[in-house]
């Protein structure tokens, strides 16, 4: 015999169960700021994304760049605007970033 707990009883149980589920809470996506090398791809640019690192050894700040594709899909950014991106579900084979908004032009 299964014991219910005192101040419950079988139907509490099971609409409890049978309850609907609550809603997923996303965690919080990342963004990067980066420079705009390549626009020439439909609704995508290649953005360079500066990390600073240092050395564990010789304690020297070293730059590091990666270029990763964006999707953009109005269009809007070109080549040299600093741009805001964000990570996102994967778009294609390399795209895993949207672009959010172009901080500042190109000169």
């Amino acid at each position: 015999m299964s014991e219910q707990p005192e101040n419950t009883t079988a139907d509490d149980t099971v609409d409890a169960a049978a309850g609907a589920p609550e809603a997923k809470v996303r965690g919080e996506r990342k963004t990067r700021e980066g420079l705009v090398v390549s626009d020439k791809m439909n609704k995508t640019i290649v953005v360079a994304l500066e990390d600073r690192v240092k050395h564990p050894r010789y304690s020297k700040v070293i730059r590091r760049t990666t270029k990763v594709k964006a999707h953009d899909e109005n269009e809007t950014a070109g080549i040299g605007d600093r741009v805001l991106l964000a990570e996102t579900r994967p778009l294609s084979a390399t795209k895993r970033w949207r672009l959010v908004k172009v901080l500042e032009r190109a000169q």
